[in-house]
C-alpha cells in the first residue's frame, strides 16, 4: 500500500507560505520577477504543461533535493500555481537514500510549514552504491541511475505525468562543455525528455536560470539547505574543471554564459559534420543561367 500524500492546507496557499517571510525589498522582487518570468517562458517555449490527450492537466513530481536550486525551483513553481500561471498539479517529493548524517526531518518540517502537497520517500541506496563502487570513487553516476529509478517508480504509483528537476542553466553548460571535450559529442541537458519507456517526461523549468540568481535566491529565502556532501563523494572533477573554466570566461567577458545558451538553442546542422543529421551528399551547386 503505497503512503498517500501530505495534503496541503485548504485555508491558505503554499506560495504563500512559502513567501511569508521573504524580503520586501525592491532588489527581491526584481529577482523573483526574474526567475519566475524565466521559469514560465521555459515551460511555454518548450510545451512542459501541455494538457494531457484527455485535456486533464499534468501531475508534477517535482524532486526535492534539499539543495538551493530545487528549493527555488518548488517555490517557483507554487508561485505561478498560485497566479494561476501553471496548468500541473504539483507534488513535491524528496527520496531519503540512506545517506550518513543525512538530516531526515528538515524537508519534511519545511514542506509541512508551508502546507505543500508531498511525500517523503525512505529507500537505501546508499548501501547498494558502497558496495558496487571501489574505495576512492564517486557514487555520484550510480547513486544518480538509482535515485531516478526509484523516483520513476514513485511517479508512476502517484499518477504523474513527469518528473520535475532543479537543473538550470549552468547545469546544462558545464554537461554541453563534459560532453564536448570529453564525450566526443554535442549534447546537454534537454528541457523536456521523454523517457526510454515512453510514460514519464522529465522537465527542468529552469533551464533558463543563471545559477547566481538562484543561489541569491535561496539566500534570501533562507531555505534550509542540506549539503551535497553528505555521503563522502562529491560530482567529478571534470564538472568542476568545467565550472571554472566557465568561470573564467566570464570574468573576461561577462554574459558570455548566455550567449552559450543562445548557441544550444540556434543550432545549424548543415554548419556542423554530423551526416545522419544532414545530407551533405545532396548538396547540388545552382548553376548561373547564361545572360
Amino acid at each position: 500500500m503505497k503512503p498517500p500524500p501530505e495534503q496541503s492546507s485548504p485555508d491558505v496557499h503554499p506560495a504563500q507560505e512559502a513567501f511569508a517571510h521573504a524580503p520586501t525589498s525592491v532588489s527581491f522582487k526584481k529577482l523573483r520577477k526574474r526567475i519566475t518570468r524565466q521559469v514560465r517562458e521555459a515551460i511555454s517555449l518548450y510545451g512542459m504543461d501541455t494538457p494531457n490527450p484527455g485535456g486533464d492537466q499534468q501531475k508534477w513530481l517535482v524532486c526535492l533535493s534539499g539543495g538551493k536550486d530545487s528549493y527555488g525551483l518548488l517555490a517557483t513553481l507554487l508561485d505561478l500555481k498560485w497566479h494561476g500561471a501553471l496548468n500541473a498539479d504539483l507534488l513535491a517529493c524528496n527520496l531519503d537514500q540512506g545517506q550518513p548524517g543525512f538530516p531526515a526531518g528538515i524537508l519534511p518540517a519545511y514542506l509541512q510549514s508551508i502546507g505543500a502537497q508531498h511525500l517523503i520517500v525512505r529507500q537505501d541506496t546508499y548501501s547498494v552504491v558502497t558496495k558496487k563502487i571501489p574505495e576512492g570513487k564517486t557514487f555520484c553516476s550510480l547513486c544518480s541511475r538509482l535515485r531516478r529509478g526509484v523516483l520513476y517508480r514513485v511517479a508512476r504509483e502517484q499518477g504523474c505525468d513527469a518528473i520535475v528537476l532543479g537543473h538550470h542553466r549552468d547545469d546544462a553548460l558545464e554537461t554541453f562543455m563534459l560532453n564536448l571535450l570529453h564525450g566526443g559529442q554535442l549534447a546537454a541537458m534537454p528541457p523536456r525528455l521523454l523517457n526510454d519507456e515512453g510514460d514519464l517526461f522529465v522537465l527542468r523549468p529552469m533551464i533558463l536560470c543563471a545559477e547566481k540568481d538562484l543561489a541569491k535566491f535561496a539566500e534570501l529565502m533562507k531555505f534550509p539547505i542540506i549539503p551535497c556532501d553528505l555521503c563522502g563523494s562529491q560530482d567529478g572533477l571534470q564538472r568542476a574543471a568545467m565550472k571554472s573554466l566557465l568561470d573564467q570566461w566570464e570574468s573576461k567577458r561577462p554574459g558570455v554564459r548566455g550567449t552559450m545558451f543562445r548557441a544550444l538553442q540556434n543550432v545549424r546542422p548543415g554548419h556542423l559534420a554530423d551526416q545522419e543529421l544532414f545530407d551533405f551528399a545532396a548538396i547540388e551547386r545552382r548553376m548561373a543561367s547564361p545572360d
